[in-house]
């Protein structure tokens, strides 16, 4: 079994819109698709998964890590697929709806409304974790998520992590 860590940012802007790319037609993965900024993980950011973040973010935005606020992981999420175990981490940040934002080869930057997510063609996981993030946008815990069926549709489950023994 093959193991593929993935780090991707939801970047929200003042108006609580968040960037995604949008994948063209004919994309070898995921074409039509919106998804969050972010990728997969280089082997020399396995132990560092902000930094491939931040990296993915640049290479797919131009944006720099100064011009992002609060870039904080607040989601790990497993898949299983095919004979793959999908890892990924997921951050959130903020950004100004103004910032100078570059397309990439990987597709165009597109704002949504978070609101109109079960409307749009995106990820399960993806929509998983902003119906997710909506309800717990308050509080400074990081969610495990795992995702699985639920009566033949996508699913996730989730769980805070915690350090269980932290008195």
């Amino acid at each position: 079994m093959k193991l593929r860590q993935f780090a991707a940012a939801f970047l929200i802007n003042e108006d609580q819109e968040i960037l995604f790319l949008q994948k063209p037609e004919d994309a070898k993965f995921l074409a039509g698709h919106l998804v969050p900024i972010g990728g997969h993980m280089e082997a020399s950011e396995i132990n560092t998964p902000e930094e491939a973040c931040l990296r993915e973010i640049n290479e797919e935005t131009g944006l720099s890590s100064h011009q992002i606020s609060k870039l904080t992981l607040q989601y790990l999420t497993h898949r299983l697929k095919d004979n793959e175990i999908r890892i990924q981490y997921i951050y959130f940040g903020y950004i100004s709806k103004d910032s100078n934002l570059t397309n990439s080869d990987e597709g165009s930057l597109v704002w949504i409304n978070p609101n109109n997510i079960n409307d749009l063609k995106v990820t399960a996981s993806a929509r998983e974790i902003i119906k997710h993030h909506k309800l717990n946008v308050l509080n400074e815990n990081i969610y495990v998520g795992t995702m699985k069926s639920l009566n033949g549709e996508p699913g996730m489950t989730w769980s805070i992590l915690e350090d269980w023994d932290k008195k």
